[in-house]
């Protein structure tokens, strides 16, 4: 088998592939991130790396057996400014569409964000089959939930009915937020005084208290501690309600109110009774989430985004897959 992963960022693809045991020849990937790259080629040394998307031929490569990719989209999700087509970055998606007109793949696979429906339609008549919606939330401890366009376990409709993959959802795991928690965590990760003061002004205007379990969508600013941002609060009822939000490549850390979403981001409270501790807060020790944690929030191996920075390391996991949905889908692979 050969494999054609754009915008593979740190190879979510090729975990997955690895882990359900599936062989193949050569995985070629497009990427332009050199720190991603540089995960990729630390885990996967045999990846043959491509370059920008915008380069890649299929005259130039072998037989591709399996397409995927999950093109940018900034321009298509619901907490961003929603320009769909017109965003330089929602574009690439018809690079997806060139690539897979020229290499003409047996499998393909494409993932994105929940979008506006005239842009999920636009989308799914390019590649011929509705999407499949799958919340993470089923195999992990995170709320991420992302649309599938894929010709695996292909159904074919009839003149009224688009064609529809017949992979079915997975099977609910039960992970809560709880669960993905270290036991021990370094001090770093904790906010200051300062920050809390200020974000507290912030909840309490909103009354933005809302312990649901899962962990909201990691994204990739994850490190820039914006009010904005997701941010996690150690407590009992906190870690017992079991799952956080959504992972996204902008994760920054503690509570907040996401004046998109109109929705809570979570927080993890610690209580604290060593008064002498650095970083509390009215008694209580808020932190970020660590980047193993979030590694286990999207079922990535523990460790597998060392050696880069923790700013680099929320950024590639923010904007990578959940490895044990894309495991699902290509568990149906013939």
């Amino acid at each position: 088998m050969n494999v054609l992963s754009l915008f593979d960022g740190m190879s979510c693809g090729q975990i997955a592939l690895n882990k359900l045991g599936i062989k193949y020849e050569n995985y070629f990937a497009s990427e332009i991130d050199k720190y991603a790259i540089e995960i990729t080629q630390k885990n996967f040394p045999g990846t043959q790396q491509l370059g920008s998307v915008v380069d890649v031929k299929g005259e130039d490569l072998p037989k591709i057996d399996l397409l995927m990719g999950g093109s940018p989209c900034q321009g298509f999700s619901f907490a961003g400014k929603q320009l769909n087509f017109d965003d330089p970055r929602s574009k690439l998606f018809f690079e997806f569409v060139r690539l897979l007109k020229e290499v003409k793949p047996k499998y393909f696979l494409l993932e994105n964000v929940k979008m506006k429906k005239e842009s999920q339609d636009i989308i799914t008549r390019y590649l011929g089959v509705e999407p499949i919606e799958i919340c993470s939330s089923l195999v992990s401890g995170q709320t991420r939930k992302r649309l599938y366009w894929t010709n695996i376990a292909l159904q074919k409709g009839d003149l009224f009915d688009g064609h529809k993959s017949g992979i079915t959802q997975p099977k609910d795991k039960g992970i809560l937020l709880r669960d993905i928690l270290e036991d021990s965590v370094d001090k770093k990760y904790y906010c200051s005084e300062t920050f809390m003061a200020k974000m507290d002004r912030y909840k309490n205007k909103n009354r933005c208290l809302n312990n649901d379990g899962k962990a909201m969508c990691l994204i990739a600013g994850y490190h820039k501690m914006g009010i904005d941002n997701t941010y996690i609060v150690e407590n009992e009822s906190a870690t017992k309600s079991g799952k956080s939000y959504c992972l996204t490549a902008r994760y920054s850390g503690a509570v907040a109110w996401n004046s998109v979403e109109r929705k809570q981001r979570t927080m993890i409270p610690v209580e604290v009774t060593d008064e002498e501790n650095p970083n509390v807060y009215n008694g209580v020790r808020y932190r970020k989430l660590t980047p193993k944690e979030c590694e286990r929030l999207q079922t990535v191996p523990d460790g597998y985004t060392e050696g880069v920075s923790d700013t680099q390391r929320y950024r590639m996991i923010g904007n990578g897959w959940t490895i044990d949905i894309i495991a699902h889908i290509f568990s149906h692979i013939n």
